[in-house]
């Protein structure tokens, strides 16, 4: 399994989220908005930071599910444009229900 973060613009959520919500075998995912800062090209002054807001995406999903839900989601995010965010993925050694104690499965 594989945890997937993404940082998108607020104004590209809900294109994110229409075909994860359509796709019938995507599990679900938390979403957060989210305040940072990123390097900007020719910056004078790097004392001085910017107060970006962000929507932070979270969610598990079993390898063979990995690389459509990152196309879904860095199409669907793309603007072409500096500052459209990022993706990370890790690796999940395990994961627990915690209803029922039981681990989940790919």
């Amino acid at each position: 399994m594989k945890e997937i973060k993404a940082f998108i613009r607020p104004e590209l959520l809900e294109d994110v989220l229409e075909p994860l919500y359509a796709h019938p075998e995507f599990p679900g995912l938390t979403i957060s908005t989210v305040h940072g800062f990123g390097h900007k090209v020719g910056r004078e002054n790097s004392s001085e930071f910017g107060n970006v807001q962000m929507i932070k995406l979270e969610t598990i999903v079993p390898d063979a599910l990995l690389d459509e839900v990152l196309t879904l989601i860095r199409e669907r995010a793309s603007t072409g444009r500096r500052g459209d965010g990022k993706i990370a993925v890790y690796n999940v050694e395990a994961a627990i229900r915690i209803s029922t104690g039981k681990a989940i499965e790919e």
